[in-house]
């Protein structure tokens, strides 16, 4: 599956020092370190609802991480996949009454041209899911040989042969190796909270037959009037969420890969099991550290697509809203935090935008050091983009209040572009 395009970055005196983010399972401040090389593997969307300010705040945020890394001189391989058949979008084909693949390639093309107007750069690798499901396939059904996954029988007419990953066989691989995965490695919850949100989530901790409630899907028998594809000797089916990613991940980056990326909604329980799926297909951990975004809601509620109050960026772009306005207005917020979008969000994004604009054309040689180093130094620390933001704003300030006309507007113009993915 072919990605976006994007404009070079542009390339800047000095380097970053290394960067320390926040990581989900070890609870703490993770140093990523200084390396060559490193990889990023982040989540993509399920082809519906694309792109609302939930997608575009997390895609930004590794964008920055992204952005960082290569400002410390490494290569970074990064993966995104995308989930091009699922129940949430057979279920959304069905009730507006569009075949499913039109839909699928429609909201996929709508976010390619969202993510290249808000300037995030593409993916290595877009995979989407239809695409892996060779490589799915014989993973899921060695797993079956080995024991750790097995079919279910059907209940009131459903097909036999749903196959789901054993939990509890997995966790028992490998006991005594001090890197094994076990259940609650990523997300640290109870098990009352595993079930509630595996029930939320796209999990069924009420179906018959589990050997644990929480064993997620590996591979859905074909139904009748859903989509399918040869299994195999698991029959034809479609593939689970979980191992979608964990296959995809495994086939195009190292083992472990640096970071896994996502919103803090796939930390339970999306992350957790493409975890489990990966170590016991490979033996090995998915990936060293684990980040997430946190969730958008909208005026102080959540935003969904039932209460009619998705915020989408081409509807913002359509509307004659700046891209760069609309970046600005994400970046004013902590990656990790929960915040809400308002009016006022986005008009502060749009005053930011044109105070920048106003004052680039007054920027000094000895600007550009002091801009480019604060900001460098903030995203070094868990990615602080509102510092970094604060810390331009207040040298616009004193831009503004009267400092001698420079020449190196585009000096300044491409340490914005290259750190923090603003376009002058």
């Amino acid at each position: 599956m072919i990605a976006w395009n994007s404009t070079p970055v542009p390339e800047l005196d000095g380097t970053q020092s290394g960067i320390s983010l926040f990581d989900t399972a070890l609870q703490e401040l993770a140093p990523l370190g200084q390396h060559p090389e490193h990889s990023l593997y982040v989540c993509g969307i399920t082809p519906y609802d694309a792109t609302h300010l939930g997608h575009a705040s997390t895609y930004v945020a590794f964008d920055l991480l992204n952005r960082t890394w290569r400002d410390a001189g490494a290569a970074v391989s990064y993966v995104q996949n995308v989930t091009d058949v699922d129940d949430p979008l057979l279920e959304r084909a069905t009730a507006t009454g569009v075949d499913w693949q039109d839909l699928a390639a429609d909201q996929i093309a709508l976010f390619r041209e969202d993510m290249e107007a808000l300037n995030v750069l593409p993916p290595d690798h877009y995979i989407g899911a239809v695409e892996a499901i060779g490589w799915i396939v014989p993973a899921v059904e060695e797993l079956v040989g080995r024991g750790l996954a097995y079919a279910v029988p059907g209940e009131d007419g459903e097909p036999d042969g749903d196959v789901y990953f054993s939990l509890d066989s997995a966790a028992s691989l490998d006991e005594h190796d001090p890197a094994r995965w076990f259940l609650g490695q990523v997300s640290h919850l109870d098990a009352g909270t595993m079930l509630e949100l595996s029930a939320e989530r796209g999990g069924d901790p009420q179906r018959p037959h589990k050997r644990n409630a929480l064993d997620p899907l590996l591979w859905r028998t074909a139904r009748a009037g859903e989509p399918s594809w040869p299994g195999g000797a698991l029959g034809d089916g479609r593939p689970g969420w979980h191992i979608e990613c964990a296959i995809i991940a495994q086939r195009f980056l190292p083992a472990p890969f640096t970071v896994q990326g996502g919103g803090s909604d796939l930390v339970f329980p999306h992350h957790e099991m493409s975890a489990s799926h990966a170590w016991a297909t490979s033996g090995t951990p998915l990936a060293r550290h684990y980040a997430h975004a946190g969730m958008v809601g909208y005026d102080g509620g959540k935003m969904s697509k039932s209460r009619g109050n998705l915020v989408l960026v081409s509807k913002l772009r359509q509307a004659g809203v700046d891209p760069a306005a609309i970046r600005l207005a994400i970046l004013a917020h902590h990656y990790r935090s929960d915040w809400s979008w308002t009016d006022a969000v986005l008009d502060e994004g749009i005053a930011r935008l044109a105070a920048w604009r106003a004052a680039a054309d007054g920027a000094r040689k000895a600007d550009i050091a002091v801009v480019r180093e604060a900001i460098r130094g903030h995203l070094a620390n868990d990615l602080d983009a509102p510092s970094a933001l604060a810390a331009v704003d207040a040298w616009a300030r004193g831009a503004r209040a009267g400092a001698e006309g420079g020449t190196h507007r585009q000096d300044l113009a491409d340490v914005l572009d290259a750190l923090l993915g603003v376009r002058l």
